[in-house]
């Protein structure tokens, strides 16, 4: 496919004659603002005392005041998390230089931690709550937000969900706290709180893209606040049981106008096939296959080609990430604009991505800094086009001595399998698996999607009582999202055809979706925060009200034939569909402080949803956490060795009500389709209402978290981390389960049934290894342990309850390879044990018969292995001498276990000697010998469920900072980068990170090569 680069790279032309702006310079005041490492901060503010005149740093922690008149004056430079500094100069009429070194606040103990509905300091958190800024971000080529932090917070498992382009990712707080519900965090940027982004099925609820988080620009982000226990998240009620990520984007700063221009290219590579027949080989096992003496009937279906079919449908992509951002201060207004582009092509041919987004943020103090006015706007438009991902299934299975063209114009000129008693080019094989680069080729499934998410934040400060703020949010996150797919008639795809109105066969699809979105906030609350010295206590306490509404309004279109005509089987019964629901709350929280060394907090949240039943819409979920910040004692206060030691302890109940249905607890009658008509009379046939299965009393989820931890800190804080142990149950669990017939109108329903818990076990450790100017090193660890075990899965414990199975997998018809059962982990495989020759080879065939009746049966099937990791791990550290620095981040799962199913639909002989045709597979028959006469059941062998432990180098970044490359402005600093460098595992398939524990031809992860530079002017 040939792309239009020009309109591309003119853009990005246009982007750096922006960037290479340069104001006059008038100013009589620079110099740089640098950290206790020597490195620059970025984004400090430098500010004259008693005026309005200051300026952000740049890049590279350079500033400039200018149009100064003379006199003495003093500076201070500030940064979130640090010192403030002052220094007196005395200004004439010449440049006068002053740098500023900036020492940490206590490592960050008096940082400002975002949590819900307000802040709070570090030191007097006593939730489980993990902050990650900008300056700890992953590097490289970033698509989705969640990437940013993906390795860097223990107790948060970040997977991605496939290579493609803008693919999203599985984000696990904990495990997750479900079954059959939704396990996605909730997430809240600036303040208002999303609509869960993907439905039960895991489909987005966005039309036109994979994942709703891919419309926000990474580089728009300042910092991740994840709430990880129930104390933390209770206040944000029965959406909190997953956890809540709170999302803040960068803001305006005070000064001059500042810009900022960055720029990626990359170029992404595949770094693994998946091991299937070369040409050669095939040839040779089909001749050793063959059948009877004399028989040719599968040697005649050999061609001449060596065709590698994965070359033929993988590319090496290009692409490009660019942002321009200005920000300053326009008289008394801050205020931060920026623009970005990303052309994403996906290494599978026909994916790829285009955005283009937009964010301003105005944030004035009016009325003597009263009133403080915070408001956001963050707007995207995303192009894509998705690629027909059965080609990389089609590509493993393809016969490799076929050709790719045909050297005819049938089916678009592409080689396809015909039937093997013909020679006419139109007799076209139709069970055969079709050309993998014309599924590609002939399908066009495109879409465009708009967003914007709004926010207005009001905080008024009291004037006859400064101690009480009222705060008033308002917000709205919309979208549209439309697309089409296109397949000509001439496709291999659209054979046979289908009957149309006449009877006649025809081909080709025209189709169409739409989807728009709304989600309303409105909320207001009061906050107040005061310190009673005379006894050594600080009281803050917020109460307030929220309303959120959302929708969902989908369009119905008529899918076309080629021909124009209608499409029997797509008629609809209405033009549009909508789904709405509303969440009304009450909501308060107090923290309470003694001498700084006692700490409680108490949070209560009323949440009242139309997702329920009138009478039991209510729901109620407190928390309660106290801390002990030992290290203020008088026995350990100055310690420099044990610098900081806290201890914490809490507790909470959250709620869970996603992956319940807006109306499920009515019983919904739905319109039959016109191909389910009755006849009444003499061939007159009716559309009729059916009712449908429903659980009026069905509602949420509800988890309860007991929480206890060390936070700890050694030699002035140079080593910090914490240490986290918690037990999670939840009840009330959504889980599918049978209905008896005659009882329902649906022979299963999703119920409140079960019973789940999880226990483990956080860890976390940063160093400063290094510390001086010219050098400093700082790595990052973080451990997490966690145990899943369902405890019950039906409305009276009956211990005879089989479990409920899961995981379809290809190969078989309906055939699963999973299980929710009661004492195992939530999706754990459920297989026949293999038995193994002395040769260590496994047996065609043989299993172990567990229960002794000299038979194979679904009861010789038992619990094996969890696709969850027992633990996993994120590493990261960062070296930096003088101008050059160098950094990786890399991630590790231990214990978790992936189903096979390329080896298993394909490393049979059954598949490779097809009567339908002959197909490759994977080469694991070799090793086997399987034969696949009762495939039935070798499907569902243990030999399959392979250990997928890995350590993934997610990242290795290294870059120089030239400084000024214009007269006293310009910084520039080039970088390069590679992401996925490298992975070792014991797993045989392509990629051992699987979300769901079943590899069945997933979109490959590239290997990534950046290119990058930034400049600041």
């Amino acid at each position: 496919m040939r792309k239009n680069y020009l309109k591309k790279y003119v853009l990005l032309c246009a982007f750096m004659m922006i960037s290479v702006i340069v104001f006059a310079q008038s100013g009589s005041i620079k110099g740089k603002v640098v950290d206790e490492n020597n490195q620059p901060l970025p984004g400090a503010a430098v500010s004259i005392d008693g005026t309005t005149i200051g300026s952000p740093t740049d890049l590279n922690g350079n500033f400039t005041i200018t149009g100064i008149k003379s006199g003495n004056y003093t500076l201070t430079a500030k940064f979130l998390g640090y010192v403030d500094l002052k220094k007196t100069v005395t200004v004439t009429t010449s440049a006068i230089t002053i740098n500023f070194g900036l020492q940490p606040q206590s490592t960050g103990l008096n940082e400002v931690v975002v949590i819900g509905y307000g802040t709070e300091k570090k030191k007097d958190l006593t939730g489980a709550i993990a902050t990650v800024t900008a300056k700890d971000f992953n590097q490289g080529a970033i698509t989705t937000p969640e990437q940013l932090i993906q390795g860097k917070v223990a107790g948060v498992s970040i997977i991605s969900n496939s290579g493609a382009p803008g693919s999203g990712s599985q984000i696990l707080i904990r495990g997750g706290a479900s079954v059959n519900g939704s396990n996605q965090p909730l997430i809240v940027i600036d303040g208002v709180p999303l609509d869960a982004g993907r439905n039960a099925d895991g489909t987005s609820r966005i039309s036109g893209v994979a994942d709703p988080l891919s419309l926000i620009n990474p580089n728009d982000i300042a910092s991740f606040s994840i709430l990880k226990d129930a104390s933390a998240a209770a206040i944000y009620g029965n959406r909190a049981s997953n956890g809540v990520i709170i999302i803040t984007t960068k803001k305006g700063q005070s000064g001059k106008p500042q810009i900022n221009f960055s720029t990626q290219f990359s170029v992404g590579k595949l770094t693994k096939e998946a091991s299937v027949l070369s040409a050669n080989q095939f040839r040779t096992y089909v001749k050793s296959q063959a059948t009877a003496p004399g028989d040719t009937t599968y040697l005649n279906q050999l061609g001449t080609a060596n065709t590698d079919w994965q070359k033929q449908i993988y590319q090496t992509s290009v692409s490009t990430d660019n942002n321009l951002s200005i920000s300053g201060t326009a008289g008394k207004l801050p205020y931060r604009i920026s623009v970005g582009y990303t052309d994403d092509d996906g290494i599978l041919k026909t994916s790829s991505l285009e955005r283009y987004t937009s964010n301003i943020n105005l944030s004035p103090s009016l009325f003597t800094d009263h009133l403080k006015i915070n408001f956001n706007f963050l707007g995207s438009q995303v192009k894509q086009r998705f690629a027909n991902q059965g080609a990389i299934g089609s590509a493993a299975s393809f016969n490799p001595t076929d050709p790719v063209y045909s050297g005819n114009s049938a089916y678009g000129g592409f080689y396809e399998v015909l039937s093997p008693t013909s020679t006419n080019p139109e007799n076209l094989n139709t069970l055969a698996t079709r050309n993998p680069l014309g599924l590609l080729e002939e399908e066009n499934n495109r879409s465009t999607v708009y967003r914007a998410i709004t926010s207005l934040a009001l905080d008024y400060k009291l004037h006859f009582f400064p101690d009480l703020h009222a705060n008033v949010n308002l917000a709205y996150d919309g979208s549209n999202g439309q697309g089409y797919d296109i397949i000509p008639a001439s496709a291999a795809s659209q054979y046979p055809g289908t009957a149309d109105a006449n009877g006649v066969l025809q081909r080709g699809k025209d189709s169409k979706y739409k989807g728009v979105t709304g989600n309303s906030t409105l909320e207001g609350y009061l906050s107040y925060a005061h310190d009673f010295k005379s006894i050594k206590s600080h009281v803050d306490a917020v109460a307030g009200y929220s309303t959120q509404t959302y929708s969902i309004t989908n369009t119905n279109y008529l899918t076309y034939f080629s021909n124009g005509e209608v499409q029997p089987n797509s008629a609809f019964n209405y033009p549009t569909d909508l789904q709405k629901s509303e969440l009304a709350s009450l909501y308060a929280r107090v923290n309470y402080s003694y001498d700084s060394k006692y700490l409680l907090t108490g949070t209560i949240r009323e949440d009242v949803s139309t997702r329920f039943a009138p009478g039991i819409r209510t729901g109620y979920f407190p928390s309660v956490a106290g801390a002990w910040v030992i290290s203020n004692e008088d026995f350990l206060k100055g310690n420099t060795t044990l610098s900081n030691l806290k201890f914490r302890l809490e507790y909470g109940v959250t709620g869970n009500q996603d992956g319940i249905g807006n109306y499920d607890y009515l019983s919904p009658y739905s319109l039959g389709n016109r191909s389910a008509e009755y006849e009444f009379g003499n061939g007159t046939y009716f559309q009729v209402y059916r009712p449908g299965a429903f659980y009026p009393g069905r509602t949420w989820e509800s988890t309860a978290t007991t929480n206890a931890a060390f936070d700890y800190g050694f030699l002035n804080d140079r080593i910090t981390g914490s240490l986290d142990l918690y037990f999670r149950k939840t009840k009330n669990l959504l889980a599918t389960i049978n209905e008896p017939a005659g009882s329902n109108f649906g022979n299963q329903i999703v119920a409140n049934v079960g019973n789940m818990q999880d226990k483990g076990l956080e860890f976390s450790v940063n160093v400063k290894i290094i510390d001086t100017k010219d050098l400093s090193w700082t790595a990052s660890v973080n451990a997490t342990v966690d145990r899943n075990k369902i405890t019950n899965l039906t409305s009276i414990p009956n211990p005879n309850f089989p479990g409920n199975q899961v995981g379809g997998i290809s190969g078989g018809i309906g055939t699963t390879i999973q299980i929710d059962q009661v004492g195992y982990a939530k999706n754990s495989f459920y297989t026949y044990q293999q038995v193994y020759g002395a040769d260590g080879k496994p047996l065609d065939g043989v299993f172990v018969d567990k229960n002794g009746d000299g038979q194979i049966t679904s009861s010789d099937l038992s619990v094996a292995h969890s696709p969850d990791p027992q633990e996993y791990y994120g590493i990261s550290s960062e070296l930096r001498f003088k101008k050059i620095s160098f950094g990786f981040s890399a991630r590790a799962n231990v214990g978790n276990y992936v189903y096979n199913n390329i080896y298993s639909a394909t490393g049979f002989r059954s598949n490779f000697i097809n009567p339908i045709s002959l197909y490759n597979g994977s080469t694991n028959v070799l090793q086997t010998g399987f034969s696949g006469l009762n495939a039935s059941n070798e499907y569902l062998s243990d030999y399959f469920v392979q250990n997928a432990s890995f350590f993934r180098m997610d990242n290795m970044h290294v870059g120089y900072n030239f400084g000024k490359v214009f007269k006293n402005t310009g910084d520039l600093r080039i970088s390069g980068s590679v992401n996925n460098v490298f992975i070792i595992t014991q797993y045989k398939g392509v990629d051992p990170e699987v979300t769901n524990g079943i590899d069945n031809n997933l979109y490959p992860r590239p290997r990534t090569y950046i290119l990058g530079l930034n400049l600041s002017l």
